[in-house]
């Protein structure tokens, strides 16, 4: 049986110099809950110190992080055509 990180490990990122997601830290910064740093099946979205920091390199595209935050401070769409995960059937 194959587990949940030995399928991600089978994934391919063509990252693209411009990120798809962003997050305004002006509505960030009144949010308590937190909701993306839990949500974000990649765990892309980190704490440092109060700020709420992302990383879009590891995108599975979900919207995940988009859907989950409360402040609608994380705008997020599909990354350019040719860029981002490119998923292989195992």
């Amino acid at each position: 049986m194959v587990n949940i990180q030995e399928k991600l490990n089978l994934l391919i990122f063509r990252v693209d110099e411009n990120t798809h997601i962003a997050i305004d830290k002006s509505k960030c910064a009144v949010c308590r809950e937190r909701p993306c740093l839990f949500f974000c099946p990649a765990g892309l979205f980190t704490l440092s110190g109060e700020e709420v920091l992302h990383s879009y390199e590891g995108c599975l595209e979900c919207g995940t992080c988009y859907l989950a935050c409360e402040q609608k401070a994380v705008s997020w769409q599909y990354p350019r055509g040719g860029y981002g995960v490119l998923y292989r059937q195992s």
